[in-house]
């Protein structure tokens, strides 16, 4: 069964979205290293704060913007209107090399993705993303996707919420959960979030509630990451970015999650080295298709965490491409 979701107050969604704090904005932009007539790429749109600065920075260029969320859009276009050449893409960023060329473009000279939620999304009680508000649990950042968190927390199987809960919530009580989750669906489904919740802290001992952070966070990371596909399509997402690229073009990645931030480590050490077998006396000839801009991540200031508690966990890599 997949529970609809029902949108509420749209005055009310509008203020939060308005109130959304870019993460690492300066950082982003300024290392896009950004041409003024070059073709740019905003993967996630959401609060249109780094489409904004880049816009700012173009004059004959172009921005295209990504995101699933048409409300996302909406109202990132009412802030965008009149900045400058800004095509929006209601679409999942793994159909980014499809989508581009439908419009003509076979290149591009930079492309910013700043990954996880927006902050309107958790802020937006009816998405069912948060444990902090009671919603339908859905979770999914395409409103008309296929899947909800309803859908996976009364239909999967044991071993499959076993494996979400521990890969993408590196969920430690991961079992207790899962058993609880199965006792409670027998009896009537888990509609919202705040059922999740309480399933959840009756299936953990006091000794574990009593410990800092909420007890349901690992489990509602999960189950997001997994509704959306998240890993997956970014990945495939990051490599057609690099494919897609200019000479000199870079690409920035800000993430708030260590398997994100994994991949894109990985991603970018594969493509920016060339594998010399040991005790072969060759002078490589070969160029990595990257350079890494940054060897090490780039952390928001001190100043940023204390202003913005979600800048707490982001993590920013930058690459280049090289020439042919």
């Amino acid at each position: 069964m997949n529970e609809k979701i029902r949108f509420g107050s749209r005055k009310k969604s509008l203020k939060t979205m308005s109130e959304h704090i870019t993460v690492l904005l300066r950082e982003a932009v300024e290392h896009l290293n950004i041409r003024p007539d070059g073709v740019y790429v905003d993967a996630t749109v959401g609060g249109g704060g780094h489409s904004e600065a880049i816009l700012r920075r173009l004059t004959t260029g172009r921005l295209i913007g990504f995101d699933q969320d048409d409300y996302a859009l909406m109202v990132a276009g009412q802030r965008l209107a009149g900045l400058g050449n800004f095509s929006p893409v209601k679409a999942n960023f793994s159909r980014l090399r499809e989508c581009l060329s439908e419009m003509g473009i076979r290149r591009i000279d930079g492309i910013v993705y700043d990954l996880g939620v927006s902050s309107f999304q958790f802020d937006m009680p009816e998405r069912g993303f948060s444990y902090q508000s009671d919603a339908l649990l859905d979770m999914r950042m395409d409103p008309s996707g296929p899947i909800t968190a309803y859908d996976l927390v009364n239909g999967a199987d044991s071993a499959h919420l076993l494996e979400i809960l521990y890969r993408y919530g590196e969920e430690a009580n991961a079992k207790q959960i899962v058993k609880g989750i199965l006792k409670a669906r027998a009896t009537a489904p888990i509609r919202t979030t705040f059922d999740l919740v309480n399933v959840i802290k009756c299936s953990l001992p006091d000794k574990i509630l009593s410990k800092k952070g909420h007890p349901a966070k690992q489990t509602f990371q999960a189950l997001r990451i997994a509704v959306n596909d998240e890993l997956r399509v970014f990945e495939n997402s990051l490599l057609q970015a690099i494919e897609l690229l200019n000479p000199g073009g870079r690409v920035v990645v800000i993430t708030f999650h260590s398997l994100e931030d994994r991949i894109c480590k990985t991603i970018f050490r594969e493509k920016s080295t060339v594998e010399i077998p040991k005790g072969l006396a060759i002078i490589p000839t070969e160029k990595p298709v990257l350079s890494l801009v940054n060897k090490h991540v780039i952390l928001p200031s001190e100043t940023e965490q204390k202003a913005n508690n979600r800048a707490h966990s982001a993590k920013m890599r930058v690459a280049e491409k090289n020439p042919f």
